[in-house]
């Protein structure tokens, strides 16, 4: 499950890191009491391990990347589609008055644009995260209605912690390689 570029390891930290502490700030919207500290310390991982992560990148930029003038261009249509989904689908949901689904909509549509980005880049890590992401948009809903907080709350949690251990992992493989 290893990227073969210690560079990619290291952007997967990065922007897995990155995401996690946006995920736990979106479930910042509505958390009960108690849960602020929890989100706090989830946000505050994710970005410590991005901020690594990126000192390994930098260390590595030029060692080569699976990012290059063929990937390159598809990589970039992969991830203007998963924007445009994600846009669109917020969009009807806003219109038809079900903003509340909103964020698991968006993690839905971010665990399924891992899948081709898997393939493309070559980095495996990408198929369990986009499994493990798309069962937390899934669930999400379900443990909200259950535990009766908001679905953004859970959809955060849920998303921000699966993104923080991948970028743990994503680290690991840094090392590793390093």
């Amino acid at each position: 499950m290893t990227a073969e570029f210690v560079r990619d390891a290291a952007m997967l930290t990065v922007i897995f890191g990155f995401f996690g502490m946006a995920w736990f700030g979106w479930a910042q919207e509505a958390p009960p009491a108690k849960a602020r500290a929890v989100l706090g310390a989830g946000s505050g991982l994710s970005i410590a391990l991005a901020v690594v992560g990126g000192v390994f990148a930098w260390r590595h930029w030029n060692d080569g990347s699976a990012i290059d003038a063929d990937t390159g261009p598809r990589f970039g249509i992969i991830v203007g589609v998963e924007v445009a989904f994600a846009g669109v689908g917020s969009g009807i949901l806003a219109w038809r008055r079900r903003s509340e689904f909103i964020a698991p909509w968006v993690a839905f549509v971010v665990g399924v644009h891992f899948i081709p980005l898997a393939t493309l880049l070559k980095l495996p890590l990408l198929f369990p995260a986009a499994v493990l992401v798309v069962l937390a948009a899934w669930a999400s809903v379900r443990l909200a209605r259950a535990r009766e907080v908001t679905v953004s709350y859970m959809t955060g949690l849920l998303t921000g912690t699966s993104l923080l251990l991948f970028a743990a992992v994503s680290l690991v493989q840094t090392l590793t390689a390093y």
